[in-house]
């Protein structure tokens, strides 16, 4: 029984790799317009359960609970500090929001938002990464090198290589301006994210990422989420306009009839 579930297993892994689109050079082919999807949920006790707060968001010492499965596997593993100071961010999410003042999200943040497509262009020697929200882009270089010299960035510097049917995104060289997300969950310029996008068929893939920051974070923890391909003959990514959230919820009522 145990051999023929395995065999059963390998046939499944060899359809699935045979309906991924693949380039020249016979690494997928991710090239085309691919929306992200998420369960993360917003309310503090489900959106953070377990993030160093216990999942409740109010005692600090609380034990980790497991979070849901588009969450960190145990949860973000804050230490004490940085458990206190991300409820402070959570409670005036509103206004402490970076992207409530159009700054732009960092990586992962940016690949979440569910609403907004993302747009693959692949070569052999590098993949273009556009996103309609905020109209931001990556150029990746495969098979290279961090500069020295990268100053902090809202998107840092990435650098990209394949394993496998894997592409892996080494990004390092982030600010601390960012969140990764609507809840307070936030990082220092240590940050290290290294992205996996793994295609599961032709019209899926797995978006996979590794969270490390010695100064807010006890160990590296990890999130995921899958990402599925626009077949429209016509998908395409449209022109994108911030509105400070925050500017209007202030001052709107003053503004000229």
């Amino acid at each position: 029984m145990t051999s023929r579930l395995f065999l059963c297993s390998v046939a499944a892994l060899n359809l699935f790799a045979a309906q991924v689109p693949r380039a020249p050079d016979g690494k997928p082919d991710l090239t085309g317009v691919w929306q992200p999807a998420s369960t993360m949920r917003g309310s503090w006790e489900e959106a953070n359960a377990g993030d160093g707060l216990g999942g409740t968001g109010k005692d600090p010492s609380a034990p980790i609970v497991l979070g849901s499965s588009a969450r960190p596997s145990g949860g973000a593993p804050y230490q004490p500090w940085a458990a206190k100071k991300v409820l402070e961010y959570y409670n005036n999410r509103a206004i402490d929001d970076p992207t409530a003042r159009c700054l732009p999200p960092g990586i992962p943040r940016l690949t979440s938002f569910g609403l907004f497509p993302v747009q693959f262009i692949q070569t052999p020697k590098q993949v273009v990464i556009l996103y309609e929200y905020m109209n931001l882009f990556r150029v990746i270089p495969l098979n290279a090198k961090h500069p020295d010299d990268a100053e902090p960035a809202y998107l840092g510097d990435s650098v990209a290589h394949w394993e496998g049917d894997t592409l892996v995104v080494d990004v390092t060289g982030q600010n601390d301006k960012t969140w990764f997300d609507r809840a307070g969950d936030f990082h220092s310029e240590a940050l290290h994210v290294v992205e996996r996008y793994t295609p599961r068929s032709a019209d899926t893939m797995m978006y996979e990422v590794t969270i490390e920051d010695s100064k807010v974070f006890t160990r590296p923890w990890k999130m995921s989420m899958p990402l599925y391909r626009r077949v429209e003959k016509n998908a395409q990514l449209v022109e994108f306009n911030c509105v400070e959230f925050v500017e209007e919820l202030l001052y709107g009522q003053f503004r000229k009839k």
